[in-house]
């Protein structure tokens, strides 16, 4: 197969990568597939039979820069990424490529933003961080929401997960979190990242069916309030999850996510509930699905297609909501996703 404008998938064996080999292969592209694991790789490509394998690490520049040489993008999708993200994107910058990735850590995204926005900006590439379920889809259901308004005083983003199967990356990456904040919590306030020893509290949330009322951990941080306020001034910025979701977050025998269907998705569902706050006028969007992992594969895939197609709305460092049209992208993952977004009247302006 030639890699000619092919796709590399860095972390490609992981449960996540594996998901986005499949939607890239489905749409089309020729793909890549790289990480430090050799064997990994070559058993992927041999049960695959249409990718190529070029084997790197993040500790030498050279093996990336083989991985990435001739390639149209490159998508991360290994973890943690406070270890794989900085050296990915700078390979990518030095291959003149876009990097998006599916980062989740909080502090790893706002390491893209701050260490490589100038670079990336002068590079005129683009480059997308947390393209994913955390940090993407509230994105882009926030700036949807907002409709061209760029000002908010409140942004709520509430998971409903049924369940929550963690794989061993997200172990992982919350090991690192952990040690990098030393174990305290973060929290979006006055318009920056606070860390905090607060006890986490509980209220409760109305979803949309089918959920319906559930409790949920107030403040329990995902990568939004890094996305969100990259682009839109918005002051607050409050994420909240399920507490059986948490629950299975927490305990340590919590079994990783089982595939029930052909396409390899477990049967954990989610709604995504977004309300903005703006102006006195309150105005909600909702994403529901399947599956967190799988559910990230489009998600990306989808912005590889639209930065390739040139369809992507800046360069330099942007989250999925600054990169593209909200709305639009949310209706062309319609076969994943059932999403509801508001309707007019429109937040002042």
């Amino acid at each position: 197969m030639s890699t000619a404008d092919a796709v590399v998938v860095y972390g490609a064996t992981g449960h996540t990568g594996r998901f986005v080999v499949a939607e890239l292969r489905r749409r089309g592209f020729a793909t890549v597939v790289s990480g430090r694991d050799a064997a990994r790789l070559e058993a992927l490509a041999a049960e695959r039979g249409d990718v190529v394998v070029r084997p790197a690490t993040v500790a030498d520049a050279g093996s990336l820069d083989r991985a990435l040489a001739g390639a149209a993008a490159v998508v991360n999708c290994a973890g943690p990424f406070a270890v794989t993200a900085g050296p990915v994107v700078e390979a990518a910058l030095r291959a003149g490529i876009p990097y998006l990735d599916v980062a989740a850590e909080i502090e790893a995204n706002a390491s893209t933003f701050a260490d490589h926005a100038e670079a990336a900006r002068e590079a005129g590439l683009p480059v997308v961080p947390a393209m994913a379920f955390y940090g993407g889809l509230g994105d882009l259901l926030v700036t949807a929401v907002m409709d061209g308004r760029t000002t908010a005083e409140v942004v709520h983003v509430a998971y409903g997960l049924d369940s929550w199967r963690p794989t061993a990356g997200t172990r992982a990456a919350g090991r690192v979190s952990r040690q990098r904040r030393a174990g305290r919590r973060v929290r979006f306030t006055d318009g920056a990242l606070q860390y905090h020893d607060e006890k986490p509290s509980q209220q409760d949330w109305l979803f949309p069916e089918p959920l319906g009322r559930r409790a949920v951990i107030a403040e329990f941080t995902m990568a939004d309030v890094v996305t969100v306020p990259s682009h839109l001034a918005v002051p607050e910025v409050r994420t909240y999850m399920t507490v059986e979701a948490a629950r299975d977050l927490a305990e340590e025998d919590t079994p990783g996510p089982e595939p029930v269907d052909a396409l390899g998705r477990s049967d954990q569902t989610f709604v995504v509930d977004v309300l903005v706050q703006a102006d006195g006028a309150r105005r909600r969007a909702t994403a529901r699905g399947r599956d967190i992992y799988a559910v990230t594969a489009p998600l990306v895939v989808e912005a590889v297609q639209r930065i390739l197609a040139g369809e992507a709305r800046t360069t330099g460092v942007a989250s999925a909501g600054a990169m593209f049209d909200a709305a639009d992208f949310l209706r062309a993952l319609e076969p994943y996703l059932s999403v509801e977004l508001p309707r007019p009247p429109r937040l002042p302006h």
